[in-house]
């Protein structure tokens, strides 16, 4: 064995027929068992989808390499999800998730799939998302470089699904060794997530931005910004002239006391003024 490098048997179900219940040695090299508690530790940091974004697409990038993350939850109702995307290679990954978001079948699909699994992280070729559902998916993230998904997630004491994290990768960017480090740090990721989600506020914290500090047409232009559109599009969308979204822009950005969009984005998604 390798000096500096620890050799686990680790089960992972992969495509091309391996049995999901074969064990495979995994052998993680001293910088991958570095890197696994760098992330650990940033993890711990992150309360505010910002900080979450930041570490997703920045440290965590080489620990488990990916073009984006889809990170689903439970809602309120059995059949309901909430969804947040995040990535910083591919420009209309928001409109991608907004395709998994309208397709009814594709993410309980993706859930049975997990659990099929045994809750083991699950490796499947892009085109694969075609038979559970998800074909417009599918072909959009074949368009962005994505070959292959990657799927984890953390469940509750009778095995439903609570926190469900889909990776899209390409085809080298996904092995059993990122699988085993994935199964490793999801557990850290849902925990961050799940904190970024949290509406309330701790007791004796500063307030944030107060929901009304936006005009209803506002949040309108702001959503619209934040899945990627320009004022013409906007405009087109709302039926009104994209100099009017210029002025509803600038008067988003004196509200939220920022400097570009980007940061307008960012600063709603995380006092919760927009969803995704």
């Amino acid at each position: 064995m390798a000096r500096g490098a620890s050799r686990i048997a680790f089960v992972a179900e992969m495509d091309a027929g391996h049995e999901p219940d074969t064990p495979r040695s995994v052998l993680l090299e001293s910088r991958e068992l570095e890197a696994l508690l760098l992330n650990i530790d940033a993890s711990l940091s992150v309360n505010a989808a910002r900080q979450f974004y930041t570490w997703t697409q920045g440290l965590l990038q080489g620990l488990v390499p990916h073009r984006m993350l889809f990170c689903l939850r439970r809602g309120a109702e059995p059949s309901a999800y909430v969804l947040d995307t995040f990535s910083a290679l591919v420009s209309d990954a928001t409109e991608l998730g907004s395709l998994l978001m309208r397709d009814p079948v594709l993410m309980p699909n993706l859930a049975e799939l997990w659990k099929t699994a045994r809750y083991s992280p699950t490796v499947r070729e892009v085109s694969h998302l075609g038979t559970l559902g998800g074909s417009a998916l599918a072909r959009a993230l074949e368009r962005a470089g994505v070959a292959r998904v990657a799927v984890h997630g953390c469940h509750d004491a009778d095995g439903e699904m609570t926190n469900l994290f889909v990776f899209a990768c390409r085809p080298s960017d996904i092995g059993v060794n990122q699988s085993y480090l994935l199964q490793l740090i999801v557990p850290f990721l849902s925990a961050a997530w799940t904190r970024t989600q949290i509406k309330e506020r701790e007791p004796g914290s500063p307030r944030g931005i107060c929901a009304p500090v936006l005009t209803a047409r506002e949040r309108e232009v702001l959503h619209w910004i934040y899945l990627g559109k320009g004022n013409a599009e906007v405009g087109a969308i709302l039926h009104i002239s994209s100099l009017t979204v210029k002025n509803h822009v600038q008067k988003i950005l004196r509200k939220l006391n920022v400097a570009n969009r980007a940061q307008a984005v960012g600063k709603a998604l995380e006092a919760r003024l927009i969803r995704p």
